[in-house]
């Protein structure tokens, strides 16, 4: 049986990189064609987008909570918390994160008005 309070959020955590150096710079670049918005999805694990001038990036997570925890508030923080664990792991130097969330019970709400 599915928990009544359990929830589904799609988070998009924004960014700017910051301090990158040429090292970096490459790397990312010589992956760029990968890291397309077009190619991106919501997934557990994050996808990681942005484009050749390396100025803006995008994560997009799915966060599932349960009980009292689902929250777009929790979803947020556990999208963010993400975003700067993989940012910080792979070395890319970022400054305001900021995140936008979505209910996904929402999306499937009867009431359209």
């Amino acid at each position: 049986m599915t928990d009544p309070a359990a929830g589904v959020y799609r988070v998009t955590v924004r960014g700017r990189f910051d301090g990158l150096d040429e090292r970096t710079r490459a790397r990312l670049m010589a992956a760029v064609d990968e890291h397309d918005i077009f190619v991106s999805a919501y997934t557990v694990e994050g996808t990681f987008t942005y484009d050749r001038k390396l100025e803006f990036f995008n994560l997009r997570y799915e966060v599932r909570l349960n009980g009292v925890t689902a929250t777009e508030k929790a979803a947020a923080d556990a999208g963010l918390l993400e975003a700067e664990a993989f940012l910080t792991t792979l070395g890319y130097g970022f400054k305001g994160l900021r995140a936008k969330v979505v209910d996904m019970a929402t999306m499937w709400s009867d009431d359209l008005g």
